[in-house]
């Protein structure tokens, strides 16, 4: 048998992950390598597969229990099967079932054992991931958008059977519509018979002899779609949000899978945004700074007014409290922070030159405590080195 590659080394993962690591690894492979994405693609193909296989055992926890125990020989009695000779540890020749035997010990089937999942019975389709720019104001306020998704639908043609009008799914003849076959091997436990998935209907104990043209035998069809999305309030960057049963829908009846929506939002050129509070940015002039005077200042709900204070230095931050980003599904918000510039004027006219200068000669050390301390500061440092 060709060599396999450890079913954790496939899907990217550490032995002992949890069971969601488990899924998000397998559901980014199976995204990458699926065949409706890599049409023609044989290497796709293969790692499609392979990615399945491993998930499969992976994602069940008695046949995880048996592969972290045993290994491949855990999950497929035929892997490094002996070629004959005298049995293993005395069995010789013996016929008997593993699955039976290791049942006794791990409570379940072995090696696709009779006790497996009902091939017929209801299965859940799988998620849809879309991506949804937005602007700031956009996801800081919420709102109603359009997403175009394709996703798997019912047949219609045939009322999701896969087969042809007319005509119906037919019970397997090998299988004898159970989905499973006995097959005996020569291992190093002596001659084992074993329950395997039936290659002719792949289990589902049922086999289609006129698929239906529009949905080729498989019961689904791919549709493109446009969902009304309600995006929520306060989401941010890269967040996803999910619309339950607008997935795929599901095989047997199933239940639909889930549609997830992944944000992107654009820089705003006024607000940015820490956590669930807003900044921005306002110049004012030196005028303002100095008598202080009424603002205008915008925010996420719209425009406000602000008194600046008289005397206002540069970098002076101020605080308008619950006027920033709404909690994601909670009540509250937070606060939007406004820092000040001041603005120094610039092409001055000869009389707005004079009337700076006649201002300035006016001034003394009470108008600029700074300015004042600093140069006391500094003379005492000059002092101290005579």
């Amino acid at each position: 048998m060709p060599d396999k590659r450890d079913y954790y080394e496939v899907l990217g993962v550490q032995k002992g992950c949890s069971d969601d690591e488990l899924k998000k690894a397998y559901r980014r492979l199976a995204k990458k390598y699926h065949p409706d994405l890599n049409p023609g693609d044989k290497e796709a193909e293969t790692k499609f597969k392979e990615a399945n296989e491993a998930y499969e055992v992976l994602s069940d926890a008695q046949k995880r229990q048996k592969y972290d125990q045993f290994g491949f020989a855990g999950v497929d009695p035929s892997y490094g099967a002996g070629a004959g000779g005298a049995g293993f540890g005395g069995f010789g020749d013996m016929d008997f079932d593993l699955g039976d035997i290791f049942g006794s010990f791990f409570g379940g089937g072995f090696g696709g054992s009779t006790r497996t999942r009902n091939p017929n019975g209801p299965i859940r389709g799988n998620d849809v991931n879309t991506q949804l720019n937005l602007s700031f104001i956009e996801a800081a306020l919420g709102c109603q958008k359009e997403v175009t998704i394709q996703r798997l639908e019912r047949c219609e043609t045939c009322d999701g059977t896969g087969a042809a009008k007319g005509t119906s799914p037919e019970s397997c003849s090998d299988c004898g519509g159970t989905g499973q076959v006995r097959v005996q091997q020569r291992t190093p436990f002596g001659v084992i018979q074993t329950s395997r998935t039936c290659p002719k209907c792949n289990g589902k104990g049922k086999v289609i002899k006129s698929p239906c043209s529009d949905c080729r035998g498989m019961g689904r069809v791919r549709h493109t779609k446009k969902i009304n999305v309600n995006v929520p309030a306060g989401i941010d960057n890269g967040q996803t949000f999910v619309m339950s049963g607008q997935g795929d829908h599901g095989v047997n009846a199933g239940p639909a899978g889930d549609l997830n929506i992944t944000v992107g939002i654009r820089p705003d050129p006024i607000f940015s945004r820490d956590g669930f509070n807003v900044w921005c940015e306002i110049p004012i002039t030196f005028t303002q700074a100095a008598l202080g005077d009424e603002i205008t200042v915008p925010t996420i709900d719209g425009k406000v007014t602000y008194e600046v204070p008289e005397g206002t230095q540069p970098g002076t931050t101020f605080r308008l409290r619950n006027k920033g980003i709404p909690f994601v599904n909670g009540r509250g918000r937070g606060d939007q922070y406004v820092k000040v510039t001041i603005e120094v004027p610039q092409n001055l006219n000869n009389k707005q030159k004079q009337a700076l200068k006649d201002f300035e000669a006016l001034a003394n050390d009470k108008n600029y405590e700074k300015r004042k301390g600093f140069f006391d500061k500094l003379k005492d440092a000059m002092k101290g080195e005579d």
